[in-house]
């Protein structure tokens, strides 16, 4: 199937981390051209030859998705660089601490809200501009089973995976009318070292191997994490125009049975 993203200009922010590692490697290889943010230039330097994408189909660009002006300058640099922006893909996210509410302290709730919530909205500020002039493009942010799935404990990561699934319905609705396709995806436990961190914040008497069947035992396929992959795909079908007629959604990518699936 061809999803017709060859020559489409991408932006996704935490390109060096598992998922977005993921992102930006199934975006180049449909051919897209892809600018992505990440906090280091080491990191940066260490992917692109990884990626093995042709002369100026990638650029990497450091930015602190916790500021404003860092989040305005990624987006307009991008554009700049690619002269256009076409796709968004707020997939930069934190994972937080486990804590009781009891012992919850407010700058850890603003530092889990700002990366995911709050820098979504403003790399959706910066760069919707271009995708209403056009009247056209889309945006896929990469949220989390958390969003329908509350957890005792986890209270700061689960209520901004909530919010953020309500602020992407209101922006589907603000720019549906204007040609442009808003959605999100909803991974559970993805295999990633954010998730051997969870582990060993939730379990930390278990091994690797213990853990995973913990929290993906309740799985109706193979009992396993998802594979980076496997969210990224949901990412691309979602960008495309395969999915023109999808909008405000929110899709699984887990294969949990249960009354959130």
């Amino acid at each position: 199937m061809d999803l017709k993203l060859k020559d489409k200009v991408v932006l996704v922010t935490g390109g060096t981390g598992g998922i977005g590692t993921a992102i930006v490697k199934g975006f180049l290889a449909e051919g897209a051209k892809v600018a992505f943010s990440s906090t280091s230039q080491a990191k940066i330097d260490a992917l692109i030859p990884q990626l093995g994408a042709g002369s100026g189909k990638v650029a990497g660009f450091v930015a602190d998705m916790t500021r404003e002006e860092d989040i305005k300058n990624f987006v307009e640099n991008a554009k700049a660089h690619f002269g256009t922006i076409d796709i968004v893909v707020p997939n930069a996210g934190y994972e937080g601490k486990a804590h009781p509410v009891q012992d919850m302290e407010l700058g850890l709730f603003e530092q889990v809200y700002m990366l995911n919530v709050f820098s979504v909205m403003l790399t959706m500020k910066y760069a919707v501009p271009t995708l209403i002039e056009k009247k056209s493009g889309a945006i896929v942010v990469v949220a989390s089973a958390a969003a329908y799935e509350p957890t005792a404990g986890n209270s700061a990561y689960v209520s901004s995976k909530y919010a953020v699934s309500g602020l992407t319905k209101c922006v589907a609705l603000e720019l549906g009318p204007l040609g442009i396709n808003v959605n999100y995806v909803c991974p559970g436990p993805v295999d990633t070292p954010m998730m051997v961190r969870i582990e060993k914040d939730f379990f930390p008497q278990l091994s690797h191997e213990e853990a995973m069947a913990a929290l993906a035992g309740a799985y109706a396929m193979d009992k396993r994490y998802a594979k980076p992959e496997e969210v990224a795909n949901a990412v691309l079908y979602l960008a495309s125009e395969v999915s023109a007629h999808t909008a405000g959604m929110g899709m699984h990518v887990d294969s949990k049975v249960g009354p959130t699936s």
